[in-house]
């Protein structure tokens, strides 16, 4: 427990040594993103928008749902997954994207990881507009439980950060590793309440897929307080922030064990 004190502390001293490296990629993932695109950060609107109108007019008949308002609830569960898709992806390959400096450089090898995952939350703010015009323009509105839209936000940015520290690592060594990744991230598509609500598998044989996935409880908790206008779920909540801190803690392990030979392997 103390040595996890003291590598916390060393990293959050490190991590504010080089703020201005962090802020420069952070930027750099920003802008890298839409380099040459002629509608640039405009695809952080288009992108997902686009993704829900298509399973609005499809799913409904596959389905057979009778949400009202069924573009807003697929908007809203669009959009983070988005954020963790894109984030998980980028982030896995972030060590081996920047093999170059890593071979030139010491800097704190986090910070890397820990930039891909702050520069989607911040195009997710962006796209964000997108959940709030649907929500005003359907009637839904907003209540005073979207205060609770920063908790929501900081226990998926943490579930990610665990995530791509540990994937980021392996990456290096198993270069197969973001082709499995990729692959059980689209199967967790289907797992996820994104398309259909979770009550829909409440008491059948497949609700625990549901109760374990992490994200499930995230995507329902984004809904509960935009959509449906509720409480989230603190209990489900709280279990899933728990899980991303302690997961996230042994990323940071994994990390710091494999970054020893990052500049070798890549």
């Amino acid at each position: 427990m103390l040595r996890c004190v003291v590598r916390l502390k060393e990293l959050i001293t490190n991590l504010y040594n080089y703020r201005l490296l962090l802020k420069s990629n952070i930027k750099k993932e920003i802008r890298g993103k839409y380099k040459a695109s002629f509608l640039g950060i405009l695809w952080s609107f288009v992108n997902p928008l686009l993704t829900a109108l298509i399973y609005a007019i499809v799913f409904p008949f596959i389905l057979k749902s009778t949400e009202p308002h069924y573009v807003t609830f697929i908007i809203i569960g669009i959009l983070p997954w988005t954020y963790f898709t894109t984030t998980i992806m980028q982030g896995t390959i972030s060590i081996l994207n920047n093999a170059g400096i890593i071979k030139k450089v010491y800097f704190p090898r986090e910070i890397l990881p820990i930039a891909v995952n702050t520069s989607g939350l911040i195009n997710f703010l962006i796209s964000c507009i997108i959940i709030f015009i649907f929500l005003i323009f359907s009637g839904v509105g907003f209540s005073v439980y979207i205060l609770f839209l920063p908790i929501i936000l900081l226990v998926q940015y943490i579930l990610q950060l665990a995530i791509i520290l540990i994937t980021s690592a392996v990456n290096i060594y198993v270069r197969d590793a973001e082709y499995i990744i990729n692959f059980f991230v689209n199967m967790l598509f289907y797992a996820t309440p994104i398309l259909y609500s979770a009550s829909m598998f409440e008491n059948t044989k497949f609700a625990w897929i549901i109760d374990i996935n992490p994200m499930a409880s995230i995507i329902s908790s984004y809904r509960n307080i935009l959509f449906y206008q509720t409480m989230p779920e603190l209990k489900t909540l709280g279990i899933t922030l728990l899980f991303s801190v302690i997961l996230l803690i042994i990323g940071f392990k994994i990390f710091g064990k494999l970054q020893k030979g990052f500049a070798e392997e890549v």
